[in-house]
Protein backbone atom coordinates (compact mmCIF):
# COMPACT_ATOMS: atom_id res chain seq x y z
CA UNK A 1 0.00 0.00 0.00
CA UNK A 2 1.33 3.42 -1.26
CA UNK A 3 2.08 6.38 1.64
CA UNK A 4 -0.88 8.97 1.08
CA UNK A 5 1.89 11.41 1.11
CA UNK A 6 1.39 12.89 -2.39
CA UNK A 7 2.44 16.53 -2.97
CA UNK A 8 2.04 19.39 -5.44
CA UNK A 9 4.60 21.99 -7.25
CA UNK A 10 4.46 25.82 -5.86
CA UNK A 11 4.11 28.12 -9.02
CA UNK A 12 6.72 30.12 -7.69
CA UNK A 13 9.94 30.15 -9.68
CA UNK A 14 14.03 30.19 -8.57
CA UNK A 15 15.10 31.69 -11.90
CA UNK A 16 18.55 30.46 -12.19
CA UNK A 17 17.41 26.74 -11.21
CA UNK A 18 14.25 27.03 -13.39
CA UNK A 19 16.21 28.10 -16.47
CA UNK A 20 18.25 25.44 -16.45
CA UNK A 21 15.52 23.03 -15.77
CA UNK A 22 13.43 24.26 -18.46
CA UNK A 23 16.57 23.81 -20.55
CA UNK A 24 17.01 20.98 -20.01
CA UNK A 25 13.18 19.65 -20.25
CA UNK A 26 13.46 21.75 -23.90
CA UNK A 27 16.45 19.81 -25.05
CA UNK A 28 15.00 16.61 -24.18
CA UNK A 29 12.86 15.72 -27.25
CA UNK A 30 15.95 16.33 -29.29
CA UNK A 31 18.16 14.23 -27.44
CA UNK A 32 15.83 11.39 -27.13
CA UNK A 33 13.93 11.45 -30.27
CA UNK A 34 17.45 11.43 -32.32
CA UNK A 35 18.78 8.28 -30.74
CA UNK A 36 15.53 6.72 -29.90
CA UNK A 37 13.92 7.29 -32.55
CA UNK A 38 11.23 8.68 -30.06
CA UNK A 39 8.34 11.14 -30.37
CA UNK A 40 9.08 14.72 -31.90
CA UNK A 41 11.01 17.51 -30.09
CA UNK A 42 6.64 19.07 -29.42
CA UNK A 43 5.25 15.58 -28.72
CA UNK A 44 7.81 16.07 -25.18
CA UNK A 45 7.15 19.04 -24.49
CA UNK A 46 3.46 18.50 -24.08
CA UNK A 47 4.25 15.23 -22.27
CA UNK A 48 6.85 17.07 -20.04
CA UNK A 49 4.73 19.87 -19.19
CA UNK A 50 1.88 18.58 -16.58
CA UNK A 51 2.41 16.99 -13.45
CA UNK A 52 3.31 13.08 -12.92
CA UNK A 53 2.82 11.12 -9.88
CA UNK A 54 5.90 8.93 -9.68
CA UNK A 55 5.83 5.95 -7.09
CA UNK A 56 8.72 4.76 -5.09
CA UNK A 57 9.58 1.59 -3.15
CA UNK A 58 12.98 1.14 -1.29
CA UNK A 59 14.29 -1.92 -1.43
CA UNK A 60 16.05 -1.44 1.68
CA UNK A 61 13.19 -0.30 3.79
CA UNK A 62 10.59 -1.04 2.67
CA UNK A 63 9.26 2.22 2.38
CA UNK A 64 6.68 2.98 -0.18
CA UNK A 65 6.01 7.01 -1.35
CA UNK A 66 4.20 8.43 -3.82
CA UNK A 67 4.81 11.80 -5.53
CA UNK A 68 3.51 14.41 -7.66
CA UNK A 69 6.09 15.84 -9.22
CA UNK A 70 6.46 19.06 -11.98
CA UNK A 71 9.51 19.69 -13.27
CA UNK A 72 8.55 23.31 -14.67
CA UNK A 73 7.69 24.34 -11.45
CA UNK A 74 9.71 24.52 -8.00
CA UNK A 75 8.98 21.91 -5.49
CA UNK A 76 7.69 22.64 -1.94
CA UNK A 77 9.69 22.39 0.61
CA UNK A 78 7.85 19.13 2.54
CA UNK A 79 8.26 17.00 -0.86
CA UNK A 80 11.86 17.37 -1.16
CA UNK A 81 12.40 16.99 2.99
CA UNK A 82 11.04 13.71 2.15
CA UNK A 83 12.86 12.74 -0.71
CA UNK A 84 16.10 13.54 1.27
CA UNK A 85 14.58 11.41 3.97
CA UNK A 86 13.21 8.33 1.56
CA UNK A 87 16.65 8.26 0.55
CA UNK A 88 18.79 8.56 3.18
CA UNK A 89 21.62 6.32 4.10
CA UNK A 90 19.83 3.45 5.44
CA UNK A 91 23.26 1.80 6.97
CA UNK A 92 23.38 4.71 9.04
CA UNK A 93 20.28 6.59 8.96
CA UNK A 94 21.89 9.41 7.90
CA UNK A 95 19.70 12.29 5.70
CA UNK A 96 21.56 14.31 3.47
CA UNK A 97 20.24 17.28 1.11
CA UNK A 98 19.32 15.73 -2.69
CA UNK A 99 19.48 17.15 -5.41
CA UNK A 100 16.06 18.13 -7.15
CA UNK A 101 17.36 17.87 -10.54
CA UNK A 102 17.32 14.26 -9.81
CA UNK A 103 13.52 14.35 -8.95
CA UNK A 104 13.00 15.87 -12.90
CA UNK A 105 15.31 13.28 -14.29
CA UNK A 106 13.29 10.35 -13.32
CA UNK A 107 9.94 11.86 -13.97
CA UNK A 108 11.50 12.32 -17.54
CA UNK A 109 12.88 8.75 -17.95
CA UNK A 110 9.27 7.95 -16.66
CA UNK A 111 7.91 10.19 -19.12
CA UNK A 112 9.46 9.29 -22.03
CA UNK A 113 9.49 5.38 -21.26
CA UNK A 114 5.89 5.74 -20.85
CA UNK A 115 6.38 3.85 -17.28
CA UNK A 116 3.33 3.31 -15.17
CA UNK A 117 5.70 1.18 -12.78
CA UNK A 118 7.38 1.38 -9.58
CA UNK A 119 10.86 3.61 -9.20
CA UNK A 120 12.72 0.76 -6.71
CA UNK A 121 15.54 2.52 -5.09
CA UNK A 122 18.84 0.63 -4.45
CA UNK A 123 21.05 3.18 -2.96
CA UNK A 124 20.28 7.09 -2.62
CA UNK A 125 22.43 9.30 -0.23
CA UNK A 126 25.54 7.52 1.30
CA UNK A 127 27.53 8.69 4.06
CA UNK A 128 31.51 8.76 3.88
CA UNK A 129 31.67 5.72 5.80
CA UNK A 130 28.95 3.66 4.25
CA UNK A 131 30.98 4.45 1.26
CA UNK A 132 34.50 3.27 2.59
CA UNK A 133 32.54 0.42 3.82
CA UNK A 134 31.13 -0.47 0.24
CA UNK A 135 34.85 0.06 -1.67
CA UNK A 136 35.98 -2.84 0.75
CA UNK A 137 33.52 -4.65 -0.83
CA UNK A 138 33.94 -3.81 -4.50
CA UNK A 139 36.09 -1.90 -6.52
CA UNK A 140 33.07 -0.41 -8.75
CA UNK A 141 32.22 1.78 -5.52
CA UNK A 142 34.00 5.37 -6.44
CA UNK A 143 35.89 6.93 -3.69
CA UNK A 144 34.46 9.84 -4.09
CA UNK A 145 30.94 8.68 -5.29
CA UNK A 146 28.47 11.55 -5.88
CA UNK A 147 25.96 9.38 -3.58
CA UNK A 148 28.13 10.84 -1.23
CA UNK A 149 27.08 14.48 -2.08
CA UNK A 150 23.37 13.65 -2.87
CA UNK A 151 23.17 13.61 -6.52
CA UNK A 152 23.02 10.05 -7.19
CA UNK A 153 20.45 7.25 -7.39
CA UNK A 154 20.86 4.16 -8.30
CA UNK A 155 17.55 2.36 -9.30
CA UNK A 156 14.78 0.14 -11.39
CA UNK A 157 11.56 0.56 -13.10
CA UNK A 158 9.03 -2.60 -12.70
CA UNK A 159 7.65 -1.99 -16.06
CA UNK A 160 11.24 -1.00 -18.25
CA UNK A 161 13.87 -3.02 -18.74
CA UNK A 162 17.41 -1.67 -17.09
CA UNK A 163 19.10 -1.63 -20.87
CA UNK A 164 16.13 0.82 -21.99
CA UNK A 165 16.42 2.64 -19.08
CA UNK A 166 20.01 3.26 -19.51
CA UNK A 167 19.33 4.36 -22.92
CA UNK A 168 17.04 6.41 -22.35
CA UNK A 169 19.82 7.96 -19.92
CA UNK A 170 22.06 8.44 -22.06
CA UNK A 171 20.11 10.15 -24.55
CA UNK A 172 18.48 12.87 -21.64
CA UNK A 173 22.53 14.14 -21.93
CA UNK A 174 21.61 15.08 -17.96
CA UNK A 175 24.75 13.81 -15.66
CA UNK A 176 26.48 10.21 -15.19
CA UNK A 177 24.70 6.90 -15.99
CA UNK A 178 25.89 3.64 -15.04
CA UNK A 179 24.71 0.28 -16.18
CA UNK A 180 24.82 -2.27 -13.83
CA UNK A 181 23.45 -5.30 -15.61
CA UNK A 182 24.30 -8.35 -13.18
CA UNK A 183 22.56 -6.67 -10.38
CA UNK A 184 19.98 -5.33 -12.33
CA UNK A 185 20.16 -1.37 -11.85
CA UNK A 186 21.21 1.80 -13.29
CA UNK A 187 23.07 4.55 -11.22
CA UNK A 188 21.83 8.06 -12.40
CA UNK A 189 23.51 11.31 -11.11
CA UNK A 190 23.79 15.14 -11.64
CA UNK A 191 27.44 15.28 -12.30
CA UNK A 192 29.33 15.80 -15.40
CA UNK A 193 27.94 13.96 -18.31
CA UNK A 194 29.57 10.31 -18.99
CA UNK A 195 28.61 6.91 -19.07
CA UNK A 196 29.65 2.90 -17.88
Amino acid sequence: MHSELETSCLSEYEPKMNECRRNFLRNVGIAAAGVLLLPTKDVFSKILNGARTLSFHNVNTGEEWDVVCCPQRQYEPQTLAHFNYFLRDHHTHEVHRMDPGLLDVLYTVSAVTGSRGVFQIVSGYRSSSTNRMLRRHSRRVARHSLHMEGKAVDFRLTDVNTKTLQRVAIALQRGGVGYYRRMNFVHLDTGPVRAW
